[in-house]
């Protein structure tokens, strides 16, 4: 009976007797899935073909060679996943436009990003995040941590949150099981990320990212004519009612007053103005300034010009959501909630596959028409499975709903792509640190081609990992993914955003400081995130039991107050303990950013570049005869850019100092340094109207 209500389907008549499943049957929509396939491996083919895969910086950074219009497509579809259509979109029909705000706030940090936090990176000349901090702090505990903690929420918020919402779509719109569904999409996903690298990456990104907002574009279109424009979008919310409401409060399944405002009251709202503010600006410069997958892109770019060029084109990017997901996703409550179907009877007229209108009985609609606002915990498990909300439905039921063929093979695409686009980035930025971060450390005089083979290796790993993980993804359904994903976040990030913050802008921070602060802050975000997962978050039908002492503090505010205790034990431990000296510091701090003089790191680079050396550390001059490699490992070898090549000649001191000045350069053309610069502030005004017409 579950499914029944799911509502993907033209015909609810037909629904009871046909299978829930197989919802694009036709030549049209499957045309276009097929078209959209071929030119994703397409474009990773070719640019796994024209980039140099063998190498690290060619892998990981694709050569340091990428300008600003790949780069902002890239983040932006880094960022937004299947998990931001299904929960933004799902959270918005439960609560309003304010989950919006979640997306405005990366309008001012990708500019913190692109002029403060990139142009260290560049300088100090890293390749991952917890380098900088091996660099800047010395010792290995801390990047060992870094590594670890990034790798961990990679699996248990990214990529879990981007699976589940995914699968709602794949196997309701194709009728596959999940498992097939979610290992063919990771198959494809691992295709072009462990063949081509970053460069593919970036490329298909780019692709994904235009097809994400055309799709998106249209469907706001169709979802909009429905309901008859902005002005009666904002009536009819705020009557969208569920028709089976039993014994409950009316506050747990009327729409909030203040649905329509971003900022909310500090003590009573749902996303309070302070958190939303302050709170969410914290984790923003965890994810947006330190996080491997977005700094990556960055740090991909052939000059600062560029770096700069592609967050502003982001930041435009990051508009968009509350248009093409927030509101999308409060039009589902009102076309799927009964009191609203008796107010506009035209919302009861459904079109059949064939094109054929269907006139259904209000009476017979009724039946079905609560599912994204249900409130009655029996009637939302039947509807989608979960006794806690079914708003996680409200942008797939859109898409099966209202487009016609054709269109809705564009829409799955969408979401096809938005999956593959976030998969690819965690795989390719996951790989990344546990080569460089982890594995050596375990083989330090690994060679290049070793530590590519370990990084494809690794992929394939976490895929493995992440397909096991499918059942939990499954019993975590609820109508709070988004808040999921972001109370997470909360809990564990702010402790790392403050060492980021310190360690870059003050240079009496030191190791021991860092390290305590991290810890102790971690210990303190699992307390509540044991707390909150043993007591459970529980609905407003049925609150949950956890003390409010510890569950009843919004986890914004919670990130503010842990980020707080960070930084005051960061910067008490650091006081009580030697500083560092400054020579160990060119180049890593702001106030010493601009220092020429040779720096002299704390500990030297576990990667032993120098690979003409014997791993007992004599040099070998003895010619070793050339083996003879069939067809099929040649094959193989390039297929993955691990291709025999013939040694690069042997650079002089002088040579390499050269080449790794070019690969610290931050300098800018004066002109481009002013367009971006005038861009940036344009940006800002942008933001600073939306947030106070929205507000």
């Amino acid at each position: 009976m579950a499914w029944e209500y799911f509502g993907f389907s033209r015909s609810l008549e037909k629904q009871r007797t046909e299978s829930p499943y197989t919802r694009i049957n036709n030549a049209a929509d499957i045309s276009v899935i097929i078209i959209y396939f071929l030119v994703v491996l397409a474009v990773g083919v070719i640019a796994m073909v024209r980039t140099n895969r063998s190498t690290v910086g060619g892998f990981f950074l694709a050569g340091r060679s990428m300008v600003w219009w790949p780069i902002g497509a890239s983040l932006f579809a880094s960022n937004i996943g299947s998990g931001h259509f299904v929960g933004i979109a799902g959270t918005a029909a439960a609560s309003g436009i304010a989950i919006g705000g979640f997306e405005w706030n990366a309008l001012v940090v990708v500019i913190i990003l692109g002029w403060l936090f990139v142009p260290i990176y560049i300088k100090a000349g890293v390749v991952t995040m917890p380098e900088y901090l091996k660099k800047r702090f010395g010792g290995q505990r801390i990047r060992i941590y870094l590594s670890v903690l990034s790798l961990f929420l990679y699996v248990f918020t990214k990529i879990s949150a981007d699976m589940f919402s995914g699968a709602i779509f794949i196997q309701q719109a194709l009728g596959l099981n999940i498992y097939v569904a979610v290992i063919a999409l990771l198959a494809i996903t691992a295709v072009y990320t462990v063949t081509g690298g970053l460069a593919a990456v970036i490329y298909t990104d780019t692709l994904q990212t235009i097809i994400m907002v055309i799709g998106s574009f249209i469907l706001m279109g169709f979802a909009f004519h429905e309901v008859g424009g902005y002005e009666k979008f904002e009536i009819r919310y705020m009557n969208a009612v569920p028709t089976i409401i039993g014994n409950i409060s009316a506050e747990c399944y009327e729409p909030r007053k203040d649905a329509f405002h971003i900022f909310r009251d500090p003590i009573t709202g749902d996303l309070p103005w302070p958190g939303l503010v302050f709170g969410l600006t914290i984790q923003a410069t965890w994810y947006w300034c330190t996080d491997q997958v977005i700094v990556q892109r960055c740090l991909s770019a052939k000059n600062l010009s560029h770096v700069k060029g592609g967050c502003i084109l982001c930041g435009y990017l990051k508009l968009l959501p509350m248009f093409l997901m927030v509101f999308p996703g409060m039009i589902s409550r009102i076309l799927y909630t009964g009191v609203c179907v008796l107010m506009f009877p035209s919302s009861v007229v459904l079109k059949e596959k064939s094109g054929v209108k269907q006139q259904l009985s209000v009476n017979n609609f009724l039946k079905h028409s609560d599912v994204v606002a249900c409130v009655v915990p029996e009637e939302c498990n039947a509807y989608c499975g979960t006794k806690v909300g079914c708003s996680n439905i409200a942008y797939p039921k859109l898409v099966v709903d209202l487009m016609p063929n054709g269109l809705r093979g564009l829409m799955l695409s969408v979401m096809l792509a938005s999956l593959m686009s976030s998969l690819t980035s965690i795989f390719n930025s996951a790989s990344t640190l546990f080569t460089m971060d982890i594995y050596t450390k375990v083989r330090p005089r690994a060679k290049e081609r070793e530590l590519m083979i370990a990084g494809r290796v690794f992929i394939v790993f976490l895929i493995g990992v992440s397909i096991a993980w499918i059942p939990v993804v499954q019993s975590a359904q609820s109508g709070q993914l988004f808040d999921y994903i972001q109370s997470i976040t909360s809990y564990l990030t702010p402790p790392v955003a403050a060492v980021f913050l310190l360690g870059m802008f003050c240079k009496r921070i030191n190791e021991a400081g860092a390290f305590f602060g991290l810890t102790i802050g971690l210990l303190i975000g699992l307390s509540r995130m044991i707390t909150e997962f043993i007591y459970g978050t529980g609905s407003c039908v049925n609150p949950t039991n956890c003390p409010t002492i510890i569950c009843g503090v919004h986890y914004l505010y919670f990130g503010m107050i842990l980020f707080l205790v960070s930084c005051i034990l960061i910067v008490g431990i650091s006081l009580m303990t030697k500083p560092i000296d400054d020579k160990h510091l060119y180049r890593l701090c702001w106030s010493l950013r601009n220092r020429t003089e040779e720096r002299v790191d704390i500990d030297p680079d576990d990667w032993i570049e120098d690979h003409d050396d014997d791993d007992d550390g004599s040099k070998t001059d003895v010619a070793e005869p050339e083996k003879k490699t069939n067809m099929f490992k040649k094959a193989l070898m390039g297929f993955c850019g691990l291709e025999e090549s013939k040694k690069a000649p042997k650079l002089t001191p002088e040579q390499e100092a050269e080449l790794k000045k070019q690969l610290t350069d931050t300098t800018e053309k004066p002109l481009w340094r002013n367009i971006v610069n005038v861009n940036a502030l344009i940006l800002l005004c942008v933001a600073a109207f939306f947030h106070g017409f929205f507000g």
